[in-house]
């Protein structure tokens, strides 16, 4: 999928038909900043090359991932998190897991298939799919009124640790969220060893 993922402020004010310039402009306008100030996270991949140049072009700061950008698309629609939008291709199972995450949080996605073979064009049909330039919003790819979403952390970032191990278990981050209510629970958890002698470290 082509991915865009902003925060709430500029969830109306951004389109994957527009350019790279254009929509860090607007991002930059709806938060009040230049967008000299916005990070942009991209996956770190080959593919990316004219995007990571057309950001470098605008002037603002690009943060390079080798995965995870599920986590980055979270990112972007909590204040304080210093990560204003997501762009580029990635997976469209990752898609749909931000897409609900974006539901909880206010923010959005906007995410276009990649069919560029016929044997993709093949596969979306199957699956009913007959539009293969339709721009798909958070309400598209996670609908319903009531959305859960939960996540723990595998590798650091921005929103959570990754899993780190101690002599007698390991220790987890996650997130949990919901639309009804709207709530964001943060859990930090110890797994802990079945044995008379553990020893607990915080």
């Amino acid at each position: 999928m082509e991915k865009l993922v902003v925060g709430p402020s500029a969830k109306d004010a951004v389109s994957l038909d527009a350019s790279v310039a254009d929509n860090l402009g607007a991002i930059a306008e709806c938060l009040g900043r230049k967008v000299q100030d916005l990070v942009v996270v991209v996956l770190d991949r080959s593919r990316h090359e004219r995007l990571i140049a057309d950001i470098r072009e605008t002037g603002a700061r690009i943060q390079l991932i080798g995965d995870g950008d599920l986590s980055a698309g979270i990112s972007t629609a909590v204040r304080g998190s210093g990560v204003h939008a997501v762009i580029g291709t990635g997976g469209a199972p990752e898609g749909v897991l931000a897409a609900a995450a974006m539901r909880c949080l206010n923010g959005e996605i906007l995410a276009r298939l990649v069919v560029d073979t016929p044997e993709k064009e093949e596969r979306c049909r199957a699956m009913g799919v007959t539009d293969m330039r339709r721009v798909y919003r958070s309400a598209d790819l996670a609908s319903g009124t009531q959305i859960l979403f939960a996540a723990t952390g595998v590798t650091d970032g921005t929103l959570m640790k990754g899993v780190r191990f101690f002599g007698d278990g390991a220790r987890t981050s996650s997130v949990v969220m919901q639309t009804r209510p709207r709530r964001i629970r943060f859990i930090d958890t110890l797994h802990l060893r079945q044995d008379s002698n553990v020893k607990i470290q915080f």
